[in-house]
């Protein structure tokens, strides 16, 4: 019992250290994109399909190599007994069981089986770059998520720095009012300012929850980890001139890959549908033995047989069936082509708007830093003049609350043109 009774204040003591939560660990902005493009489903669902289209070539390939398939046969008959109805008339019926192989081997369609073979491969290769397009949508995402997630929370810093200072001047104009020194008007105001403040905080709290959220979402996870992020340098200024990146974009967006890769493939689908009027050329072969046979003619049945045919299926009318095939596909053909125009023009005011947004979030950061500045000299005016009675409270807490809308807006450009920035590289294809 003495032994428990003087270790027990030990354990106490270690409590709080065994309930302390770890610190949240620390994150790059090249680690969130990696483990979003491990773990986001949208990627591996993206993936499965291109594997999927792969495997699709393989079906079109099928055609040009043999199909084997083996048979087993036994059948009971009546003896002497024939089949009589349908359209055709049949030799006699007879006991017997049988064990062979069938083998049939396409010679030539006339290019069909290529064309499908090619227009499938060019669906595969559009597959490919629809996962390209899907990892391009995840890494701006997480950029977004990132850069919105170090922006809310300096913007808690902010609101907690400025409900410091608020508070500071109430209980300053608090004491002066007491002390009949200031009015309690004064106090009405800065009790105001400070409302404002926590108002301010709160919001700015509720928006970090918020971004954490998007940010986990981004990265694929289910359950809403808390990070502590690494803060990125701030990118190279834009180039002078969008034309040079809307030719970038044309050339590099995996959306117009996919999209011309579409239009190929419809174009030789199409080109497949007009071999439908050509004929068909195929060969077929037959093996096998008949162990058991209940011979009941007078001319025996060997106990194997063999045989082999080629065969020439030529197309002659199947009610407008195969011209109704070539006009869909070759409208299914002229369908992509526009869709591919559509998705270029929409690629080209991607880029110049994005490029626009970057430019003037780019020039945001040097006016809001004078912003801040002067915001900054403007309230030690303010103080000064107040504390000196040459102005009122209102003088002041406007230069309070200009102070921080200044820092509020320096640090949103900030973060504003590294999100912008990495938007610019996602419109031209070029984000990593």
């Amino acid at each position: 019992m003495k032994i428990r009774t003087c270790f027990w204040p030990f354990f106490i003591a270690l409590c709080p250290l065994a309930n302390a939560q770890a610190p949240p660990a620390k994150l790059t902005l090249q680690e969130a994109q990696a483990l979003a493009l491990k773990n986001h489903p949208q990627i591996q669902a993206a993936q499965h399909e291109a594997s999927a289209a792969n495997q699709e070539v393989i079906e079109a390939r099928a055609p040009y190599y043999p199909a084997i398939s083996g048979e087993i046969t036994g059948s009971a008959a009546n003896n002497q007994g024939r089949v009589a109805a349908g359209a055709l008339a049949a030799s006699r019926l007879f006991n017997r069981q049988a064990d062979g192989i069938t083998v049939s081997q396409l010679i030539s369609d006339f290019g069909r089986t290529g064309n499908l073979v090619a227009s499938s491969r060019a669906q595969a290769q559009a597959s490919a770059q629809n996962y390209q397009a899907s990892r391009y949508d995840v890494l701006l995402a997480v950029n977004k998520g990132y850069y919105d997630v170090l922006r809310a929370q300096s913007l808690v810093k902010v609101a907690e720095q400025t409900v410091a200072a608020r508070q500071l001047l109430l209980d300053q104009v608090t004491s002066l009012a007491q002390n009949k020194l200031r009015s309690q008007l004064d106090v009405s105001f800065a009790d105001v300012n400070v409302s404002q403040a926590k108002l301010l905080l709160i919001g700015a709290r509720n928006n970090v929850q918020e971004t954490f959220a998007a940010l986990t979402r981004a990265l694929g996870s289910e359950q809403n980890a808390a990070y502590d992020l690494v803060e990125e340098p701030l990118p190279p200024s834009p180039q002078s001139n969008s034309d040079d990146l809307v030719a970038q974009a044309i050339a590099n967006r995996p959306e117009l890959a996919s999209l011309r890769y579409s239009l190929e493939s419809a174009r030789r689908f199409e080109q497949a549908e007009k071999d439908l009027k050509r004929p068909t050329v195929g060969a077929v072969a037959v093996a096998g033995v008949i162990p058991y046979i209940d011979q009941v003619s007078t001319i025996p049945t060997p106990h194997d047989y063999e045989g082999a045919a080629i065969n020439i299926n030529i197309p002659i009318f199947n009610g407008h069936l195969f011209a109704a095939r070539e006009e869909a596909a070759r409208y299914r053909a002229l369908a992509a082509d526009q869709r591919l125009r559509d998705e270029q023009e929409q690629v080209t005011r991607d880029v110049r708007t994005a490029w626009a947004n970057a430019m003037t979030a780019y020039q945001r950061i040097d006016v809001t830093a004078q912003f801040l500045r002067q915001a900054t000299l403007a309230l030690d005016l303010a103080q000064g003049r107040y504390n000196l009675g040459l102005s009122s409270i209102v003088e002041l807490t406007q230069g309070q609350l200009n102070v921080t809308d200044a820092e509020i807006e320096n640090l949103s450009a900030k973060y504003d043109y590294q999100s912008q920035y990495a938007t610019l590289q996602y419109v031209i294809g070029s984000l990593r």
